[in-house]
């Protein structure tokens, strides 16, 4: 899959590689929702492999253009809301969502970059409200698959359960196997009386290459990036 990003702003990493391999391991189909679409990678790539109808939400005009663009380039049946997410509104409901969402606190060191400000703080998309729109939006069994920093969980567990969201399963990634976890994948059902389901931890690097996991989910993915001028 070829994905034009604009050079200069933020783009896709890891996280959204990874996310994308977790949310499949699920075989998501129906009415999906990316939010926070940025490129559009994780939504285009579920698309391409997945039988869902997709749609995204992402509030930059710019990376808006480019997602619109890269669903385009690689033959994605993609409908785009150009809004901010808490402020988008749906009808029929989702039966999954799937989001990288900005999660950085503002404790964190700051980009002075407005773009990678709002693609990377979670000030713009607090957890609370983020959980309550979710909530909102799936269909009565929905299910939202989302990836986090992992020293923020606990807070996560706590918003997601007071909006009746039951975290069904989780995986930690850790960069090595000796180093401490800095993202967290999961997924949260609607009505779900579920206990939750601990998955293996992800190891990122062993010997400073990736391991067969990791690796296994980049040749899926195929994904080839090009960086555009913004203009």
């Amino acid at each position: 899959m070829i994905l034009y990003q604009p050079d200069g702003g933020y783009c896709y990493n890891s996280d959204s590689i990874l996310l994308y391999g977790f949310i499949t391991q699920f075989n998501p189909k129906g009415r999906m929702l990316d939010v926070g679409a940025g490129c559009g990678i994780v939504g285009l790539l579920i698309g391409r492999d997945c039988e869902v109808q997709l749609e995204a939400v992402e509030k930059q005009s710019i990376y808006a253009e480019f997602s619109r663009r890269n669903a385009q380039v690689n033959g994605i049946d993609y409908v785009l809301h150009e809004c901010d997410f808490l402020e988008y509104s749906d009808q029929e409901g989702y039966d999954w969502i799937v989001s990288n969402p900005p999660f950085y606190h503002e404790g964190s060191a700051r980009s002075e970059n407005p773009m990678i400000h709002q693609a990377r703080y979670n000030v713009h998309l607090p957890i609370d409200a983020y959980a309550q729109k979710i909530a909102k939006l799936l269909r009565p069994q929905g299910s939202a698959v989302i990836c986090y920093d992992a020293r923020q969980f606990a807070q996560l567990c706590s918003a997601f359960e007071a909006v009746k969201l039951r975290v069904c399963d989780v995986q930690f990634v850790h960069s090595k196997n000796d180093r401490p976890s800095t993202l967290v994948m999961f997924r949260v059902k609607k009505n779900s009386k579920s206990a939750m389901n601990v998955w293996p931890p992800l190891i990122t690097f062993e010997n400073d290459v990736y391991t067969p996991a990791v690796q296994a989910i980049y040749d899926k993915a195929k994904a080839h990036s090009i960086k555009c001028p913004i203009t």
